[in-house]
């Protein structure tokens, strides 16, 4: 049984994430409460399933004209950056804070999400553009 959720989890999270949707909001969410996989152990997971699905998903991207470099950089930089920071402090944190917050940032995200849906979908009633 355990088999069929990892798969199921890795066909969610390679799905979204090849959509540039973050697989991680899957995977992450589905190893630590299917699985009972630790916070720390599965953020560390997805971190790695996160690689390949990238590098993949990005070449895809790429041959569909769908990647703007410009001005990439600015975004690199400091990514790599505190995610070596990020890196280093999470060992710190408990697994319970680290799945607190997380959850916290997916309801935030979903709440924006929703709000910026309901706003696309009024907008294009009154004959706007979204």
């Amino acid at each position: 049984m355990r088999f069929l959720i990892y798969l199921l989890a890795g066909i969610a999270g390679g799905l979204l994430g090849g959509m540039g949707m973050g697989g991680g909001t899957v995977l992450i969410p589905i190893l630590t409460i299917f699985c009972g996989v630790e916070q720390h152990l599965a953020q560390s997971v997805n971190l790695l399933s996160f690689l390949p699905m990238a590098i993949f998903s990005l070449k895809v991207h790429f041959a569909n004209g769908l990647v703007d470099t410009k001005g990439i950089l600015w975004l690199i930089v400091p990514a790599v950056l505190l995610s070596a920071l990020g890196g280093f402090f999470v060992k710190e944190l408990s697994g319970g804070f680290l799945r607190a917050a997380f959850g916290v940032f997916l309801c935030l995200l979903s709440l924006w999400q929703a709000y910026q849906g309901v706003m696309q979908i009024k907008s294009k009633k009154e004959g706007g553009r979204a």
